[in-house]
């Protein structure tokens, strides 16, 4: 009988050696595929963003002249442009 359990123990300890790497790489790679799952879902909805804001760029000229007048500095003619420095940064 004792002979017998230490066979059995003998066969279940192999089996552990055998499967336990197999199963670590597996648990590993699954927590890495749910971490890119999440990072696609983050980047479609920046993509999503993306468009609208292509989209924006595009087709509305109101947008078009925001953009144009906060990021070119650009004016209409007759405009007086003013800047306004901060005193902690001063240019």
């Amino acid at each position: 009988m004792l002979r017998k359990a230490f066979w059995l123990f003998g066969i279940a300890l192999f089996l552990l050696v055998i499967f336990l790497p197999g199963y670590t790489k597996l648990q590993e790679l699954k927590d890495r595929n749910y971490d890119l799952e999440v990072k696609i879902r983050r980047l479609n909805v920046d993509n999503a963003l993306l468009q609208q804001e292509l989209n924006k760029v595009e087709n509305d000229p109101v947008y078009q002249e925001k953009i144009v007048r906060e990021k070119m500095g650009v004016v209409r003619k007759g405009e007086i442009p003013i800047r306004i420095i901060s005193k902690e940064r001063k240019e």
